[in-house]
């Protein structure tokens, strides 16, 4: 076991310390470690921002690499259009635990829809739902139509997500 310096404060290590016991940079001995997981962005921008950036795991500090662009795919991700675990997607956003003006996530919090196991939004598709409109097992809203033994119809729910239907269908023709 020798001495090294630490990459970020520059005080002796271990070769084989994990974490450095001066200011917590892991893997201090290793002077080239750029972290863990994965991190990519698109050469090309838009209003600073790259059209696409994918990033997972940590940087060489131990923070969270968060992605960020038009079109942004991550654990952590914010974007226009975005694909992550925990996301904000202005646009579009799908995930596990998504916010935006339209989603699909198990917990999606719409804006505009919500698609998901919880979801809410203007228009709400879900388990359970909190909307305008509502299509779900339970939900709160001003027009739901729910199923159980507490189901309940509003005719102009029926109407919306019937029309909705219709529309897919004349679209898939």
């Amino acid at each position: 076991m020798a001495l090294t310096s630490c990459r970020e404060c520059q005080a002796q290590v271990s070769d084989e310390a994990r974490v450095c016991p001066h200011c917590g940079a892991p893997r201090p001995a290793q002077q080239d470690w750029t972290g863990t997981g994965f991190e990519w962005k698109s050469a090309r921008t838009w209003r600073g921002y790259p059209l696409m950036h994918i990033a997972f795991g940590r940087d060489s500090r131990g923070k969270r690499r968060v992605a960020k662009g038009v079109v942004a795919i991550g654990q952590f991700a914010v974007g226009l259009i975005t694909v992550a675990q925990f996301g904000v997607g202005l646009l579009f956003g799908f995930g596990q635990f998504v916010a935006g003006l339209t989603v699909v996530a198990q917990f999606a919090g719409g804006l505009l829809l919500g698609i998901g196991q919880f979801a809410t939004g203007y228009a709400a598709v879900g388990q359970f739902v909190l909307a305008y409109y509502g299509l779900a097992q339970l939900g709160l809203g001003k027009f739901l139509w729910t199923g159980g033994s507490f189901g309940r119809k509003d005719p102009e729910a029926v109407q919306f997500f019937l029309s909705w239907w219709e529309a897919a269908r004349d679209l898939l023709k």
